[in-house]
């Protein structure tokens, strides 16, 4: 079996971030970090570039990836599917974390000129249409995943159907007072699946109550806005928010995310009231957590996204073309739990 940056990450007990940056001699690294896990990838002999190969076919064997963040369970369930893919071709991944635009700007110039790669996938992080086209007129490929561009590869999810969706299935059980929690409106994931919730309000009639609405807000403390919002922290404190408008409260909430699922659900236990009784929830993403929480979620296949533009992206790679443009939309399902009602009225 062939090492990957996993393998490492585990036996030197970081995450494959830091793996990444310690290979890329990255000054954010500890000297003893980098130590540490230098001194595990010399006894696994992890190979991060493959370079005997490459060379002799102007390749690296090695894919660039860039994300916005390297924790959260989206990112985590959509790398696997990335990881497995890259494996089965026998080549290796470099990782680049991106939080600020500046950075982005500066990790896609440095991709461009330093040409180390032979592929990028771009997470999440909307591309302009100048980089677009200075990937293009590179003949470097791109896929982009959970973000779309026209002239590149896209691989998406109907954010914006989803919300709608799993809104419509609480007004299908009978709820009018409906509430959203939601990431920051600088996320396009955020933007998008506001504008679904509010969709179904108006086809159905309803009109939506500003006050039913939370968004993170960009001054957050960093606790509540680390990776867009979408998080713990700020599920429980934007359902703390809900909750004190006591009696005039929602009756249900749509959550933009499972993981701030998970604190919002704190957040309601912790008031002493109970689900679906005194309040019913509807979350997105699917995450493996959702299931064992019992949490009605629309579900967006991650590990299939990341395979999938891989497959695409080595496809490229390895005709020697950047030609054609390659779409792929995918629509999210409701598995339907126990903290919406439904399942209880079925029975």
């Amino acid at each position: 079996m062939r090492v990957t940056i996993y393998d490492v990450a585990k036996k030197a007990g970081v995450g494959i971030g830091t793996v990444s940056r310690v290979i890329n001699n990255s000054p954010q690294i500890s000297p003893k970090t980098r130590e540490k896990v230098l001194k595990v990838i010399k006894e696994l002999k992890y190979q991060p570039y493959s370079m005997a190969q490459g060379l002799a076919r102007k390749r690296t064997n090695t894919i660039a990836c860039i994300v916005p963040f390297l924790t959260g369970y989206f990112y985590f369930e959509l790398l696997n599917g990335v990881q497995q893919a890259i494996s089965n071709y026998g080549y290796d991944l470099i990782l680049y974390s991106v939080n600020l635009s500046e950075k982005k700007e500066a990790i896609f110039k440095r991709t461009l000129r330093e040409r180390r790669v032979d592929g990028v996938l771009i997470i999440s992080i909307p591309i302009s249409d100048y980089y677009a086209k200075k990937f293009n007129q590179s003949k470097l490929p791109v896929a982009l995943v959970d973000n779309f561009h026209k002239d590149l590869d896209s691989i998406t999810i109907e954010n914006r159907e989803g919300a709608f969706l799993a809104t419509q299935h609480l007004i299908n059980i009978g709820h009018v007072k409906i509430g959203m929690i939601n990431g920051n409106l600088t996320s396009v994931p955020s933007q998008t699946r506001l504008q679904g919730f509010k969709d179904a309000l108006t086809k159905n009639e309803i009109v939506p109550d500003e006050r039913y609405i939370i968004n993170v807000d960009n001054n957050e403390d960093h606790e509540i806005n680390h990776n867009d919002g979408f998080n713990k922290a700020a599920g429980y404190k934007a359902m703390r928010k809900l909750l004190e408008i006591e009696e005039n409260r929602p009756t249900a909430v749509f959550v933009s995310s499972d993981i701030q699922a998970v604190g919002a659900i704190n957040a309601i236990q912790e008031k002493g009231l109970k689900m679906p009784d005194d309040i019913a929830i509807v979350s997105f993403d699917g995450i493996e957590l959702s299931e064992y929480l019992g949490l009605t979620t629309m579900k967006q296949p991650m590990f299939e996204m990341g395979n999938l533009a891989v497959e695409q992206l080595i496809k490229k790679i390895q005709n020697g073309s950047t030609n054609g443009v390659f779409k792929k939309l995918f629509h999210p399902q409701l598995v339907i739990r126990d903290t919406c009602g439904a399942k209880l009225k079925e029975e």
